[in-house]
């Protein structure tokens, strides 16, 4: 990786399970790569599935402003589709020229965060994505936002769920009206209409109405796989988890209000949001805060996350992918992720083996709520 960029940066390969040392994250894994400077990322995917890569310094401003892309691990026996699309989504926060606008403010990054005044997919506006008639297709959504929730349906056409943030679901699940969080993914199947001209329109989901972000067209088919069924994607490599003698852990997620306080020298900290009453310190290569926990080595934990605030968080976990078991506010049918999205006032509880040595972060990826105060680490040992 070599920084083109008049500031510090790195990357942090989201959803995979790596080495700590490639991790990404400044001064807890490696050293900021500065403006000329390179990096040499080298690691192994164990995992299948719908990643994605971003920075992880000056993060409003460099993932605002595009610094983002989907990383795809194929199966070692890949699946048969007609077509596997990827479908990008993120706002851009920009005026009438243009031009972007302040990417942060933060009486929103208090709140749910700054949203984008231009929705995307692909980078372009409502775009038509050709796909064949008849066609088995395989969507890869991604949120790439730095804020947004997107409520993704395809109103009352027919599709299944076959893998959330990149980890397969061990059944398909019928596709009603799935949230995501910035961050997080979510792969579906769906088979084309017959007729060329048709068209399958994808909404954001937002109350009573239904807002299209793109829409599917059914082109001429070069090879439509008619006969071809929805099938569960093979497992990826994770350990069995030992719940009877899982240890558990509590993290509340709290709001520290919507008034920034002032230091001792009167300049304003934008601290809005903590972790077990605590907000994230930030760290230089002299000073790196104290874990949120410490875990053994191959041990089962559970999580029990209370998200104590009036806003949802999407709780994402690096170097883990972890099952998430129950909720207090949903029905729950156990599934591997490396992302939660917390609505307000939620429990829930989410179980992994600590198999993975190193120093992982864990925050919320709205990313104005990370910087002001809603993220920690972990150290497994």
């Amino acid at each position: 990786f070599v920084n083109k960029l008049h500031k510090a940066t790195t990357i942090h390969w989201h959803g995979i399970r790596i080495d700590i040392k490639m991790d990404g994250v400044p001064f807890l894994s490696q050293a900021p790569i500065q403006p000329g400077e390179s990096f040499l990322y080298d690691f192994v995917c164990p995992d299948a599935g719908t990643f994605w890569y971003h920075p992880h310094m000056h993060s409003v401003e460099q993932l605002g402003k595009g610094l983002v892309g989907a990383l795809i691990v194929e199966e070692n026996d890949p699946p048969s589709f007609d077509e596997d699309i990827i479908i990008g989504l993120k706002d851009w926060r920009l005026d009438r020229q243009g031009q972007f606008l302040p990417l942060s403010l933060p009486r929103h990054a208090a709140r749910a965060g700054t949203m984008g005044t231009v929705e995307t997919v692909n980078g372009k506006i409502k775009p038509v994505i050709n796909a064949p008639a008849g066609g088995l297709l395989r969507l890869r959504f991604l949120n790439l936002d730095n804020s947004r929730v997107y409520h993704l349906s395809l109103k009352d056409f027919e599709s299944y769920i076959i893998a959330i943030d990149g980890s397969p679901v061990k059944t398909p699940r019928v596709m009603g009206t799935h949230d995501i969080g910035a961050g997080m993914r979510l792969d579906i199947v769906l088979r084309m209409p017959e007729q060329s001209g048709q068209d399958v329109l994808i909404y954001d989901k937002k109350g009573r109405g239904h807002f299209e972000l793109c829409r599917l067209q059914s082109t001429a088919p070069l090879r439509a796989l008619k006969k071809a069924t929805v099938k569960a994607l093979p497992a990826n490599p994770l350990a069995t988890l030992n719940l009877e003698q899982a240890e558990t852990r509590h993290f509340a997620f709290e709001w520290a209000g919507a008034l920034s306080p002032v230091d001792s020298a009167g300049k304003v900290k934008d601290v809005f949001w903590t972790i077990n009453r605590r907000a994230w310190e930030g760290m230089n290569a002299a000073s790196v805060p104290a874990p949120l926990a410490t875990l053994a080595l191959g041990k089962t934990y559970i999580f029990e996350l209370h998200n104590a605030t009036p806003h949802g968080h999407p709780i994402h976990m690096h170097g883990l992918i972890f099952t998430v078991l129950s909720s207090d506010k949903r029905e729950i049918e156990p599934f591997e992720s490396d992302t939660i999205l917390l609505e307000r006032n939620e429990r829930a509880k989410i179980a992994f083996v600590a198999d993975n040595p190193g120093r992982w972060m864990f925050h919320c990826h709205v990313i104005e709520h990370m910087k002001t105060g809603l993220m920690g680490y972990i150290t497994i040992a």
